[in-house]
């Protein structure tokens, strides 16, 4: 076990805390809602394919690249190709995760104001309207900045506690007990009158609903789900061990993420139905269905509670590691100390957020290109940032990085056949740059 507190100490450790930074408010929040507003099962198809084909090659190559130079995004890729224009993939790496963060903590703030109203009873009423709920939370200025002002606290005291005494050990006790919540949420949703309308619409394809924008939103899916295309993961497999094997802990990665979003839309969309909700409510889905499938439910306002408070940490786990990648790039030099970059960062973040907080409320009416502000950053961030960064990172890892030092990564920690890492290399090398570029241009109207 490493004593260095910058350091993973285990194996379970590093996935586990891996897999609360992509899954999170990645796999929870936003997978049910834009599956929602994308037709259903063939969007599910469609994320899954992407997850597997192209997720997976990027996680596992953004491991390559954290690992082999056990530094943080900026200085890895200076590291590898110094003095050239590749050093700028990680520095716009670390730009998408502060523009990610500024919005993902203002959903932050939401689970954090449900969770303390759950604690008192306050969101399980007999003729609630959970919409109307939903509405009047994030359309208050004061109760949306102050959950983001508390949500970012967390986030800084976390990180300054460091990987092993911060971000690991929270992550050991959410991830498990998030996921046998989702099971009691899923099988009580699936008992509902109408339920199987909502597994009907989750897991049976329509082609005919998905778009070129639907198509674009299925790859930023997977990213975002996965945390790959801002250097996150280069991040946090810098401070990995040269005995574990990276493509295993990949896929253990992806198949929780998959697994966590399956366990996600089974529990929300046979409640959707089955309430008369609508799939396309957009971002505040999650917080209209679950007070409604928790009022049916014995001790109904306990489960609530406790299952938002677990919501609560997968998001913080999920948060972490955006201001862990920001926080890394400027104390890597140690001329600034661990605990002053993280009170600047989070204070930055805050203000950078307010417009997203605002855009429920104050701002609702100003639009970017006919989205809210909340709605345009996430859209930068997700289909835009996101696989360009993916794009990028691809083009550098087969164009760059020296082929055996790729290779001797690949295979540390477990020897595996060589059809293995060919496969991945071919996916890396054509597959996923020609497929971001594919759907870049489909979803302008090019193709």
């Amino acid at each position: 076990m490493s004593k260095d507190n910058n350091q993973w100490s285990s194996k379970i450790g590093f996935i586990l805390a891996s897999a609360g930074a992509a899954i999170g408010l990645g796999a929870i929040w936003k997978f049910p809602y834009v599956v929602g507003m994308n037709g259903g099962g063939a969007f599910l198809l469609l994320f899954i394919a992407f997850t597997l084909l192209i997720g997976l090659p990027m996680l596992i190559s953004e491991f390559l690249i954290g690992r082999s130079t056990g530094k943080e995004a900026v200085t890895a890729y200076e590291k590898l190709a110094p003095k050239s224009v590749w050093t700028w993939v990680g520095k716009l790496g670390v730009f998408a995760c502060f523009l990610l963060l500024s919005f993902y903590c203002v959903v932050g703030g939401w689970v954090l104001i449900y969770s303390f109203l759950s604690i008192g009873g306050a969101v399980i009423k007999d003729g609630v309207d959970y919409a109307a709920t939903f509405g009047h939370i994030t359309a208050s200025p004061w109760i949306t900045l102050l959950g983001t002002a508390l949500f970012l606290l967390i986030n800084v005291i976390v990180i300054i506690l460091g990987v092993q005494n911060g971000i690991e050990k929270a992550s050991k006790y959410m991830m498990p007990a998030l996921f046998v919540f989702f099971i009691i949420l899923v099988v009580r949703a699936l008992t509902l009158d109408g339920a199987m309308e909502g597994v009907k619409f989750f897991l049976k394809p329509d082609f005919s609903q998905i778009t070129g924008e639907g198509i674009l939103y299925a790859l930023g899916q997977s990213f975002f789900a996965l945390a790959v295309g801002f250097s996150c993961m280069v991040t946090y497999s810098s401070y990995l061990g040269k005995n574990i094997s990276l493509p295993d802990s990949a896929k253990a990665i992806v198949y929780m993420n998959i697994g966590v979003s399956i366990l996600a839309g089974l529990a929300i969309f046979p409640v959707v139905f089955a309430f008369g909700f609508e799939p396309t409510a957009g971002p505040g889905l999650l917080f209209i269905v679950l007070p409604a499938v928790f009022s049916k439910m014995a001790f109904g306002e306990l489960f609530l509670a406790l299952f938002l408070l677990l919501f609560l940490f997968a998001t913080l786990t999920s948060s972490f590691s955006l201001l862990e990648i920001i926080v890394a790039a400027f104390t890597t030099s140690k001329k600034h100390s661990r605990k002053k970059v993280s009170w600047l960062a989070g204070i930055i973040t805050f203000v950078v957020g307010i417009p997203a907080a605002l855009s429920y409320g104050l701002l609702g009416d100003f639009k970017i290109l006919g989205k809210t502000v909340f709605d345009a950053t996430d859209f930068l961030v997700s289909n835009i940032m996101l696989p360009l960064g993916c794009l990028l990172i691809a083009l550098f890892i087969t164009m760059k990085m020296d082929r055996a030092l790729i290779k001797e990564e690949f295979n540390l920690g477990k020897k595996l056949s060589d059809k293995w890492y060919n496969s991945w290399w071919v996916l890396m090398r054509y597959i996923v740059p020609v497929t971001i570029g594919i759907v870049f241009l489909n979803s302008l109207g090019f193709l």
